[in-house]
């Protein structure tokens, strides 16, 4: 509780700072006064300027990146997994993942316009390019990281590789990989916005957010990214909540 409390003074002095400079300025096309985007986010279920509430375009957009990020850990788990049991495997695919992973999702999106046109595979290849990578990495870490001796002593007691990776790998790996998960879809969460502010998208809070700029509604702009934010601060919640509740063996074992 007194973590929380400590948190929450940095937020609440940036928004006196933001009502203060938006009184100084007083122009509503610079900075809106808080007033202006309470009332946006008050009203969640009423249409904006025709482009749907914030409630359906959060929706949307939240279905997007489950999409994407499923598709990613369903990927970037099984390889991981994979290169991190079988040295061979690693050496046969490390350098190819080394070669893309650098390359920033955003730079995708000319040839996610060319190979899927404008539309929801577009928007999934760029959230899979964005979150397969830290799944994936974290993934192959986890799983070098498991104790040899767990894996020596299955093998003593008869277990195939099949067991082996079920049981003795995949839960002892499952902590790290978690921490794949939640980096990846924090990255989906950013990939999702930027993807929908691609021209053709119509709906979603990228979306959102442009079609806001282009009509001069600064409030809504601001809005929408609260909204993101906030939304992306209670998904890792829950993420933060699984991990401290079922991977606190972890401490104990280091």
């Amino acid at each position: 509780m007194r973590r929380r409390a400590i948190g929450a003074i940095l937020p609440i002095l940036l928004i006196i700072c933001w009502e203060i400079a938006a009184v100084l300025i007083n122009n509503e096309f610079i900075l809106p006064r808080l007033e202006s985007v309470l009332a946006v986010l008050a009203s969640p279920t009423t249409d904006i300027l025709g482009s749907g509430s914030l409630i359906n375009n959060a929706l949307l957009s939240i279905e997007r990146v489950a999409m994407g990020f499923g598709l990613a850990a369903a990927v970037g788990i099984p390889l991981g997994m994979v290169m991190g049991y079988w040295p061979r495997a690693e050496d046969f695919v490390d350098t190819t993942v080394q070669l893309f992973r650098p390359i920033p999702p955003l730079a995708w999106i000319p040839l996610a316009l060319a190979w899927f046109k404008t539309g929801l595979l577009s928007m999934t290849f760029i959230i899979f390019i964005g979150a397969v990578f830290p799944v994936l990495l974290n993934t192959v870490d986890g799983v070098k990281s498991v104790n040899r001796t767990w894996v020596e002593s299955a093998l003593t007691f008869g277990a195939n590789q099949r067991q082996i990776l079920a049981k003795v790998i995949m839960p002892a790996a499952l902590p790290t990989i978690w921490t794949g998960l939640r980096v990846g879809f924090g990255i989906s969460w950013m990939c999702v916005v930027a993807a929908e502010m691609l021209p053709g998208t119509t709906s979603g809070l990228g979306y959102l957010i442009m079609y806001a700029y282009n009509w001069g509604q600064v409030q809504v702009i601001i809005a929408g990214m609260i909204v993101i934010g906030f939304i992306g601060l209670l998904i890792d919640g829950v993420f933060r909540a699984v991990e401290s509740r079922k991977f606190t063996w972890r401490g104990m074992t280091r």
